[in-house]
């Protein structure tokens, strides 16, 4: 089993710049070594170590990396606050927050603003829902065009809400989408779910696969990869 054990010793935090981020303590049975990753929303910096390792050691191993850490903070995008007249991305574009007390609790879009009412202090957790609906309905409608071009049968699609991996493919064919990256440009969105496609065909990463996915993908797969790779972190920093 793996936890997470943040108040091992006295909460102990890394100093990164002027910002002090907890540290997150992972002991694993077959970890050889000390890692450390920063969260994707930059919230806590993570470390795995082997059992018998100390969490003193775990601190001043974050603490001598504190330089790449900063850099890695650095590179998470400033978001504003959400809340009425801040902004979130949608479809890779900045949309506006305008909660009315007198409007539909549902968001509903319209020119780049998201008007909604209800109770103000649920705002960002009904924001959340619409932008799950929105992704489910999106990757669907991705699933069943890749699955047609692939010439295979559209199987069972979920949400992830994983922290690494934007996309998989279970053994059973189920697919599994981050509905987070409904906050991406949708040709970001669709590669991973063409992604996941080919991976129904072939299980692997083989010049077969990749050339499946280069036959059904109706764009640069480059790009979106790029782009997931420079700004993919910032998908987490509004919503966690």
């Amino acid at each position: 089993m793996i936890d997470w054990l943040r108040k091992e010793v006295s909460d102990p935090e890394v100093a990164v710049g002027e910002v002090k981020l907890p540290l997150a303590i992972r002991r694993h049975a077959t970890a050889k070594r000390m890692t450390m990753r920063l969260a994707p929303d930059g919230s806590e910096v993570r470390v795995t170590l082997p059992r018998w390792g100390r969490t003193a050691e775990a601190l001043a191993f974050a603490e001598s990396r504190a330089d790449w850490l900063a850099r890695q903070l650095g590179k998470i995008p400033q978001t504003s606050e959400l809340k009425s007249g801040g902004t979130f991305q949608f479809l890779g574009e900045d949309v506006t927050i305008d909660w009315q007390a007198d409007a539909p609790r549902k968001p509903v879009i319209a020119d780049k603003v998201v008007t909604l009412g209800g109770p103000e202090s649920s705002l960002v957790t009904r924001i959340q829902r619409w932008l799950e609906a929105e992704a489910l309905a999106l990757m669907q409608t991705d699933l069943s065009e890749y699955c047609e071009a692939a010439s295979v049968t559209a199987p069972k699609l979920r949400l992830s809400r994983a922290q690494r991996r934007w996309g998989s493919c279970a053994s059973d064919g189920t697919v599994r989408i981050n509905w987070r990256l409904v906050q991406a440009p949708p040709l970001v969105r669709r590669s991973v779910v063409a992604h996941e496609v080919a991976h129904l065909v072939h299980f692997d990463h083989s010049p077969a696969f990749h050339a499946l996915l280069g036959q059904i993908y109706d764009n640069d797969i480059e790009i979106a990869n790029a782009w997931l790779k420079v700004y993919g972190r910032g998908l987490y920093a509004s919503f966690g």
